[in-house]
């Protein structure tokens, strides 16, 4: 007699507790869209003709574990320096590897006024 009167309350209850379980068990799954750890803020200026925008966008969307790494984005300068990696098998490979992209595109650039590559954000 009491499962009766408790059926609706009880699936009540459980519907609500799927609204609140089902979308933090899909963004567990993907990272396609998130900036992840910002260590600072990535501005790219409107008149950069260079691949850092595409890199940078191809980061945010890049659904596993990656990173962009850059030398510091200033308006005022004339170039900037950038490195991605996309996809790596964890966080700290994306770092490590995105870090190395960035030095090693500073290197062939011959470029030295630009300054030190650092990362800018993973995930």
């Amino acid at each position: 007699m009491i499962l009766k009167y408790c059926r609706k309350p009880v699936a009540s209850i459980l519907a609500g507790f799927l609204i609140f379980i089902a979308p933090s068990a899909q963004a567990g799954g993907s990272l396609a869209g998130s900036k992840g750890d910002v260590r600072y803020p990535v501005t790219i200026p409107w008149f950069t003709t260079g691949g850092c925008g595409k890199a940078y966008a191809a980061y945010i969307a890049a659904s596993g574990h990656s990173a962009f790494a850059a030398t510091p984005i200033v308006p005022q300068t004339e170039y900037f320096i950038c490195g991605v990696k996309l996809n790596a098998p964890s966080q700290k490979a994306a770092e490590d590897l995105a870090l190395k992209s960035c030095q090693a595109s500073k290197s062939k650039y011959k470029v030295t006024v630009a300054g030190d590559c650092s990362l800018a954000a993973s995930k």
